[in-house]
């Protein structure tokens, strides 16, 4: 059985900390098996990825589903400061996914441009849920939202329909009120860093 030989760690070292190699990586990079792999490493003493390191790993080797513009005209970066500051103030800032919730037509419109002109999202992916009350036409309102949005019917979530309400509550949102979903941890880490880029520019006396 081929043996990884010493004058190979240095490689090994390289591949596994600095290109983040997975131990099976490097047995096929090295033309051996994984048992050899471990053997080399528990034989000269290298520490191991944690369970939660890999999984950290293997989020950053992962493709991002989206490819960000270079805002390069007055227009791309107007939309670009909106389109950050609605995430801002109505977006959820935790989880794995982009979450963005609004009842208003106009600030819809513009944080859609903003997901598909500034951060070039990939449109298979987008998800949407509308909240609606029981009084509401919610197959019309998905019609409504489906045109207002350019997201076809078949990338709406089951609605969700509050049971207690009044109508002055239904009278405040005509059209319900609809929850933009892009599942992409990358996405939502980079709108994030948008974010930090301003509050460090201008909140920060």
């Amino acid at each position: 059985m081929a043996a990884i030989s010493d004058s190979q760690l240095p490689l090994v070292k390289r591949l596994y900390y600095r290109n983040l190699c997975s131990a099976r990586e490097i047995a096929q990079i090295l033309n051996v098996t994984l048992f050899a792999t471990y053997y080399c490493m528990r034989k000269h003493g290298l520490k191991r990825r944690t369970f939660s390191e890999q999984n950290h790993v293997r989020f950053m080797k992962k493709k991002p589903s989206f490819f960000p513009k270079t805002a390069n005209t007055l227009t791309l970066k107007e939309l670009k400061v909106a389109g950050v500051f609605l995430y801002w103030a109505e977006g959820y800032k935790r989880g794995h996914l982009v979450d963005f919730t609004n009842s208003d037509v106009e600030i819809i419109k513009i944080f859609m441009k903003f997901l598909r002109r500034v951060c070039g999202i990939q449109e298979s992916k987008i998800r949407i849920k509308l909240f609606c009350y029981p009084n509401h036409n919610a197959q019309q309102l998905k019609k409504f939202w489906s045109k207002i949005t350019k997201a076809p019917l078949s990338q709406f979530h089951k609605s969700y329909i509050r049971k207690n309400f009044n109508d002055e509550s239904t009278n405040r949102l005509p059209y319900g009120l609809i929850h933009i979903i892009y599942s992409d941890k990358k996405l939502l880490l980079l709108i994030k860093e948008w974010i930090d880029h301003y509050i460090n520019k201008w909140a920060v006396t």
